[in-house]
């Protein structure tokens, strides 16, 4: 099937100009091809977080919580519908505590990748502990949040919005999200989920390992948004900047109202 896609062209330079970056092509549109069989949307981090007044703290230090609750509510329900109504590949993929676990999904991936032992690990020092620490409470998540932050995670789920079918694969590792896609066929993934430059890239199942083994990785715009600063938040504009890696890095940025189009035809 075919679908109109943003990609970043990243060429050329031009050195007549006093910054040579901005003779980029930049953002570009194609209709692209792509083969349903060996794609999958992936729903990554989709969380049910609780409320603010159950969790203060927590939402103090995620200020996106809220914007991802409105893309779980206003995006989700129609792209998730059709994806499933056209038996095009779901695979969700979870992480932050254990709720997963219980979901059959999860079982038919830990099988296909049976675990293996963790990464080694650097040797503690008490000015690690100590410089850890300092970021905890001077960076994230602050002292004041940590207990809000831990007992959200204690409570954590999908979604309600997110949830997987029986049916559906859930992966929790790269190893399982790499055994799901070589099972399946798949060797294009396409993010939904939070937060576009967090989780997404760098957490297991995230856009860094699984294009290190050869996935294409892509997104649709209005199913991600990303962690924020004082300094972009207002416009989000580490939304736009993680858009550009997956632009340039990755893969592609497709358009929610794209994709559905192009499933339902």
């Amino acid at each position: 099937m075919r679908i109109r896609a943003a990609y970043y062209q990243q060429f050329d330079a031009d050195y007549t100009l006093d910054v040579p970056g901005e003779g980029y092509g930049g953002w570009q549109h194609s209709d692209i091809e792509i083969a349903p069989e060996h794609t999958a949307l992936v729903v990554m981090h989709a969380w049910d977080c609780g409320t603010r007044e159950a969790y203060p703290g927590w939402y103090r230090a995620v200020e996106y919580i809220p914007r991802s609750q409105r893309i779980c509510k206003m995006i989700f329900p129609k792209l998730l519908n059709v994806v499933r109504e056209k038996n095009f590949h779901l695979i969700h993929v979870a992480g932050g505590a254990d709720y997963y676990k219980k979901y059959p999904g999860y079982q038919r991936a830990a099988c296909l990748a049976p675990k293996k032992p963790g990464l080694e690990r650097v040797p503690h020092d008490p000015v690690y502990d100590r410089l850890r620490k300092f970021r905890a409470e001077h960076v994230f998540v602050g002292r004041h949040n940590e207990d809000d932050v831990r007992r959200g995670f204690a409570a954590l789920d999908f979604a309600p919005e997110a949830r997987p079918l029986d049916t559906e694969p859930v992966a929790a590792t790269s190893d399982q999200l790499f055994a799901l896609c070589r099972h399946l066929g798949v060797n294009h993934l396409i993010y939904a989920g939070f937060a576009i430059n967090g989780c997404l890239l760098t957490s297991p199942g995230g856009m860094v390992d699984m294009s290190r083994r050869g996935l294409i990785c892509s997104a649709v715009r209005q199913a991600v948004t990303a962690i924020e600063n004082k300094e972009t938040a207002r416009k989000e504009l580490a939304k736009e900047l993680a858009l550009y890696y997956v632009g340039l890095l990755y893969g592609f940025v497709f358009e929610v109202e794209d994709v559905i189009a192009a499933l339902e035809k």
